[in-house]
């Protein structure tokens, strides 16, 4: 009997989620990731088919993990919300990350830029921006008929996509959602978490104390000989409230 020669098997390509690197090289490129990031998440909370991610690999072609990029913050509009180890494409049907941010930190060099931006122009985003924080520069570039085009104002552009507007200023760069409101930092998000928190107890509290001023006060005017049509208007209650309160 003659065996049958079986092919080699291919490799089995592993593709890496982390190359051993920080995510940022300073607190102030770290905040501004966190900060868009954040509130872009915030902003689409309730559309469960926008991810959002954070320095996280992003293999736009199967079987080349060399080919690979990691964006400070990256958009994806059309696939779901959930955790990845890495974003490979070929398993996203085909999505590109329509959008990406760039927060430059002294460590970037040019050449290092320039592949970046070879990279998402070749593989199809479609709004790239660059904010360097140290410098206080802004730059963006919108996908046209060929390629990424440079965005020739910035100062209150809006990006098609996300509809978040960009204010570049003297005293830094201002990014603003759709509805007007202004991006927020971590502690200014957790800040106003703190004090909706605190409104709404107190909030809760007065209820508590109105609610137990009422049930005080109509023994009080069930022995003026008050009726109880009276009470509830006196009272601001219906009828049938003042009666189950009288008995209780």
């Amino acid at each position: 009997m003659v065996s049958q020669i079986q092919p080699p098997t291919q490799p089995e390509v592993i593709y890496p989620d982390s190359d051993g690197q920080p995510v940022a090289n300073n607190t102030i490129q770290f905040g501004w990731i966190v900060e868009i990031k954040q509130n872009i998440e915030w902003l689409f909370a309730d559309n469960p088919n926008v991810f959002v991610a954070g320095d996280l690999f992003w293999y736009p072609v199967e079987g080349r993990n060399k080919i690979v990029n990691a964006p400070d913050v990256m958009v994806v509009l059309g696939r779901p919300k959930g955790d990845r180890l890495c974003y490979q494409q070929w398993k996203e049907e085909g999505v590109t990350p329509q959008v990406v941010f760039e927060i430059l930190s002294p460590s970037n060099t040019q050449s290092e830029m320039d592949k970046k931006l070879l990279f998402y122009d070749r593989y199809g985003v479609e709004e790239y921006y660059i904010y360097d924080p140290e410098k206080n520069n802004l730059h963006g570039w919108l996908r046209g008929e060929d390629g990424l085009d440079v965005i020739l104002r910035m100062k209150d552009w809006v990006s098609p996509r996300l509809k978040i507007r960009f204010v570049p200023s003297s005293e830094g760069l201002q990014l603003y959602r759709p509805d007007g409101e202004r991006f927020l930092t971590y502690t200014e998000i957790s800040r106003n978490a703190e004090q909706e928190r605190q409104r709404a107890e107190l909030e809760r509290q007065r209820a508590e104390l109105a609610e137990q001023a009422r049930r005080d006060a109509i023994p009080r005017l069930l022995q003026m000989s008050l009726s109880i049509e009276q009470i509830a208007q006196a009272l601001g209650l219906s009828v049938e409230e003042v009666r189950t309160l009288a008995q209780e």
